[in-house]
């Protein structure tokens, strides 16, 4: 699903502006204008926001399996082929020898699909930190998953 389409096409289809869209959202018309056009993706705290601003299901913007997924499948590098046994192997590998904060909060995203919200809730940290704390982790993962033997 393009989610970028999708804010677009119902924005344009309502007659509503990047600025007025924004407004209502409490975010930046250069924010919205990064949405659609695909440089930025809204969280699912704000794709429901924007299903609720259109009154439809937030299934007509996103699947949210689908965007956990990609948020992970950019961890992967494009010329990896690992068998789904190894990468689970080389995932197990990477979440034992990373901070254990670290692993929950990625066990809670990734497996569980829970949002930044309620991790920050577990937790007890900001929203923003978690989202810094599952950033950084995917980049650890990624600069991991280049470093083992492709075979």
């Amino acid at each position: 699903m393009n989610i970028a389409k999708a804010i677009s096409d119902l924005r344009l289809s309502r007659n509503i502006s990047q600025e007025d869209l924004a407004s209502e959202l409490f975010v930046s018309r250069d924010l919205v204008s990064k949405w659609e056009t695909g440089v930025r993706r809204p969280n699912w705290q704000m794709i429901e926001k924007i299903a609720a601003f259109f009154e439809i299901p937030t299934s007509c913007i996103a699947d949210k399996n689908e965007l956990v997924y990609t948020e992970l499948e950019e961890c992967l590098p494009g010329d990896s082929h690992f068998s789904a046994d190894k990468l689970a192997n080389v995932l197990n590998t990477f979440l034992y020898g990373i901070n254990d904060i670290e692993a929950d909060v990625f066990i809670r995203r990734y497996y569980f699909f829970e949002s930044t919200a309620d991790i920050a809730a577990s937790f007890h940290l900001k929203e923003n930190h978690v989202r810094s704390t599952l950033s950084r982790t995917r980049k650890k993962l990624k600069k991991f998953i280049k470093e083992v033997p492709n075979e």
